[in-house]
Parts: structure tokens; sequence; C-alpha cells
């Protein structure tokens, strides 16, 4: 597990940019395509707006992106709870990326539909791969949930299926969300995390009891590829 502190939030946001960017390099220098997995949440927000700055936004070659998102809120593109309503209004809409190689979550269909749609579409992609995605972006909540896994439900369990969908009841509204079983495939899985908010369960998650159904960030465990952690210094403020 690699662990990245920076002072502030405005300093993890630009040191995962670079590391992005670094990496994407990398992994094209090896190949045709890069595959990143985007998620939702308010620090991302702040790196699509940096990514699609001049300062940024020539030092990726995006046609060669495959663009793909971790979990969404079963609700219309059109809606401002909808993760990729935002990527593409700050980001996606401002780069040059082929839109044959952006795959939504298609909240236009119901939930289960979208979910197994979603999943035969990583399988074209990703059987008799040695990883699935090259880069996946992943949030964590204050209760320690990442994806759509919420402590307790069945989403944290799920051991087959890539991607799954099901009624997240203290919401009141069905989530669409990759499980571990892809994530863990992965070859490079970046937890971004800001706040004093973040700080007792990050330190639960990293250094506590193995407790996933509790603190379900603590289920992205890679078993072929890289683990990083990039944080402030607020949400690291209790390791």
């Amino acid at each position: 597990m690699n662990l990245h502190i920076s002072e502030t939030k405005k300093d993890l946001v630009v040191g995962f940019a670079d590391w992005l960017v670094a990496e994407i390099e990398r992994v094209l220098g090896k190949g045709t395509r890069c595959t990143i997995a985007l998620s939702g949440g308010s620090t991302p927000i702040d790196l699509f707006k940096l990514l699609a700055s001049d300062s940024y936004k020539n030092k990726i070659d995006w046609s060669k992106l495959h663009i793909f998102w971790g979990d969404e809120r079963d609700v219309p593109i059109t809606d401002d709870l909808n993760n990729a309503k935002h990527a593409f209004a700050i980001l996606l809409n401002h780069v040059p990326i082929p839109t044959g190689q952006i795959h939504v979550m298609d909240t236009s269909v119901d939930a289960q539909t979208a979910a197994s749609r979603y999943e035969e579409i990583l399988h074209t992609y990703f059987d008799n791969e040695p990883t699935s995605f090259d880069i996946v972006m992943l949030g964590m909540g204050d209760d320690g949930h990442t994806l759509s896994l919420f402590p307790g439900t069945v989403a944290v369990t799920e051991e087959t299926k890539w991607a799954m969908a099901f009624y997240l009841e203290a919401q009141k509204m069905n989530r669409i969300t990759l499980t571990s079983v892809i994530v863990n495939k992965a070859a490079a899985i970046c937890f971004l995390a800001a706040g004093k908010g973040k700080a007792s369960t990050l330190k639960e998650v990293l250094q506590g009891e193995y407790r996933p159904l509790l603190y379900p960030s603590q289920k992205i465990k890679p078993t072929n590829g890289e683990l990083y952690w990039f944080v402030d210094k607020d949400a690291a403020s209790a390791l």
C-alpha cells in the first residue's frame, strides 16, 4: 500500500493529477489504450476542473483513454445527483475523447438491466486479461463506504458479479456499482480522501481490524496490482 499525504486538499488534487498524468503516460508507453474508472464526490470534481484546465489538458493523450464509472445513482443523466453528468460538464466535454470510448452506466433503463449491460461491456474489455482497469479512482465516505458498497449491504459481500444494482434503503433509491471482484483486478487502485471528517474512519480502514461489512473500503485489496491512498493532512490526522 502506497500512502501519499498532502498538506491541503488543493495540494492533494494537484499531486494526484501529476501522478495520473505520469501513470497514463506509463500505461500508454506499453500499450494502445488506458482504461480508467472514475468516481463521484467532491474531490474528483476539483480534479476534473484541473485536468480540463490549460495547464493539464494537453499533457494527456485523451484519444487513447477509455472511461468508465465506479458507481451511479439511478437518476437521469440530467439530474444533479448523476455522477456522469458532472464528469461530462466539467471534464469530458472539454477534452477529445471519442464518444465510443466513454461508457456511462445507462440510467435510462431499469437499474438491474443497466448493471447487466455494464457487466457485458466490462467483459468485452477484460476477459482473459491479467488485470482489469489500468486505473480505478475511488473515494471514501465518512462511513467507510466506497463505490456503492455501503456498510451492511449485499454489494459488499458480492463475490461473482462485476457490476450489480440494489436498492439502498437509507437513500430510498437504487444504486448501480462495480463490485470489489472487478475492482480488485485493477492494475492501480487510487483512493482520494480529504478532510477531518474522514480521519477516524481512515484510521480504522488502514490500521483497524478487518471488518468490511462495517468499513467496506477494506474490501478493496488488489490481487495483482497496486493500492494507493492520496489523502490530505486532515484526513491523515489520526494515523
